[in-house]
């Protein structure tokens, strides 16, 4: 296939597109709440009412706004509903004509949608995510198509380098530097491998992205894999996720049937062949070492490093490893340049972020903002803020993050202002907390989340959360003393700096945290009798 090609197939499905497309979405949330009935109903509603050569149903991915669900838009109308039921489907097909809709409106100028800057989630919730026609249509492959034929691969990695753009998978490491690191290995067997291991509590950005657009994960692979000089890649997804394997694979496909992957790709000599690999659901995957244990068919264990993945890493060969939003970040940093990239965010974070926002809010789901918005925004004005009653935390980083509390909510969200505070960005996961919330609570749902997950493989983590976890439930009965929440302190600083791998490091953070800011939600559950003195806090 050649350029000419590729827009033949782009224009050839944009004449076959109807003025009018009524976008309803089918990702894992809202198919729980029966949006297949509700698009099937749509359909025939199209038919009855003789709109077919006029009207397009289109089954689509994740809209955002998921805690309103099933969402139904449409285009070019730009009419969002929310909360659909089957029965309503009729009436939204009516209202397109000036009827009235059973649904309740949403409003697309809210800032939950206004505030947004959508890089990585563009096409989301607008293509079909099962149609390789329709991510063609809006550009898809030609930044890949323009990387094989006018760039050289250094050039590629000085792009991505020049954009800033850091790993989204939790550690913000320089993405044009480890993609550097790789091209520079000797020649011979490369991998990229996609980390797809989402496993956080309250966490879905990953599983968003590979339903509703999984063509963007699978170029940015591609693109990485001409960079680097790798001819080969793995998707590794956890097995909790069967709409989105699902979906990857039918792209594969789709892409394979075009010459897309495969074998001289574009007619030149570069081939790239994509591998799904599932995972049985262990947290501990998503460390870059555990998951190639995985990959290569063995027990998820971590293991110390150097040597890198970079260095030696799938099968002992060089190993690119990023995560699903850092991939679907490429092909518009090649199309766009990495200096448009870099021109968002902030000095040190650049571009945009997706995160789940969840918990005690308003408006939860998925939003996608640039770097160095502050907390405020997103909880406040986005969220819309908690429906009865006051902020009282925000939990950034899933389970090796902390709770920020409400007074720091002026904060920018970029690496290292979160880090400053004792948390961290993570993958992606916000939680918003009321008052009602107890942060000892907090804490210990998060350390028995670690406990649970821990590989056992070294001992400061195996044993150490398993203590941590025994003191904060002690604390809850009401049983521990000042000695408790010094030997508390002291686990956490023993698992923090002597654990083999990220899952162990980071484990302690929410108690550090809560500890840091929440002080006396311990103290007044020490037994009076045996309280000498405040909790003496690690900053």
């Amino acid at each position: 296939m050649d350029i000419s090609e590729l827009q033949e197939i782009a224009e050839k499905e944009r004449s076959h597109q109807k003025p009018i497309r009524v976008h309803c979405c089918t990702s894992t949330g809202c198919r729980a709440a029966n949006s297949l009935s509700v698009k099937k109903n749509l359909e025939g509603a199209v038919k009855d009412v003789g709109l077919s050569d006029r009207v397009q149903v289109v089954g689509v991915g994740c809209m955002g706004f998921c805690g309103n669900g099933p969402l139904v838009e449409i285009d070019p109308q730009e009419k969002l509903y929310e909360r659909v039921t089957p029965n309503d489907a009729a009436s939204i097909i009516e209202a397109i004509n000036g009827g009235i809709a059973t649904a309740p409106e949403g409003d697309l100028k809210h800032p939950f949608f206004a505030r947004q800057m959508r890089i990585v989630r563009e096409n989301s919730g607008k293509i079909d995510p099962e149609s390789i026609d329709e991510y063609i249509a809006v550009g898809g492959y030609q930044p890949l198509y323009k990387v094989i034929h006018d760039m050289t691969p250094a050039e590629v990695v000085d792009e991505i380098t020049r954009s800033g753009l850091r790993g989204r998978g939790g550690a913000g490491y320089p993405t044009g530097l480890k993609w550097a690191t790789v091209a520079k290995m000797p020649p011979g067997q490369k991998y990229i491998v996609c980390n797809g291991d989402e496993g956080d509590p309250g966490a879905f950005m990953d599983r968003s992205v590979l339903e509703s657009d999984p063509h963007k994960v699978l170029e940015g692979m591609a693109i990485a894999g001409y960079a680097v000089g790798a001819s080969e890649g793995y998707i590794y997804v956890r097995a909790e996720y069967p709409l989105a394997i699902e979906r990857l694979e039918t792209a594969i496909k789709q892409a394979k049937k075009l010459g897309i992957l495969g074998s001289q790709i574009f007619y030149s000599a570069f081939d790239f062949k994509i591998n799904i690999r599932i995972g049985a659901g262990a947290f501990v995957c998503g460390e870059e070492t555990a998951l190639i244990s995985s990959i290569e068919g063995g027990r998820g264990n971590p293991r110390p490093r150097p040597p890198y993945p970079a260095q030696e890493g799938l099968w002992g060969c060089p190993t690119l490893i990023n995560n699903v939003e850092t991939f679907a970040n490429i092909a518009a940093i090649v199309r766009e340049g990495g200096d448009w990239y870099a021109s968002i965010g902030t000095e040190k974070s650049k571009g945009t972020k997706v995160f789940a926002l969840t918990g005690k809010i308003r408006n939860n789901g998925l939003i996608e903002v640039p770097m160095g918005i502050t907390l405020r925004e997103i909880v406040e004005e986005m969220g819309g803020g908690i429906p009865d009653g006051e902020v009282k935390a925000v939990q950034t980083g899933g389970p090796s993050g902390g709770c920020i509390p409400a007074s720091l909510l002026h904060t920018p969200v970029d690496y290292e202002s979160l880090s400053n505070l004792g948390s961290m960005m993570g993958s992606g996961g916000m939680v918003v907390m009321d008052k009602e919330t107890s942060m000892v609570e907090v804490a210990r749902f998060y350390m028995e989340f670690c406990r649970g997950e821990t590989c056992g493989k070294c001992i400061p983590c195996r044993a150490g959360t398993v203590q941590m976890y025994h003191t904060l439930t002690k604390i809850l009965k009401g049983e521990a003393n000042q000695t408790d929440l010094e030997r508390l302190q002291a686990l956490c600083d023993m698992v923090k700096h002597t654990s083999l791998c990220g899952l162990g490091q980071s484990a302690p953070n929410p108690v550090i945290s809560t500890l840091r800011y929440f002080p006396e939600e311990y103290t007044t559950l020490i037994k009076p009798d045996t309280l000498n003195g405040k909790v003496a806090v690690s900053h």
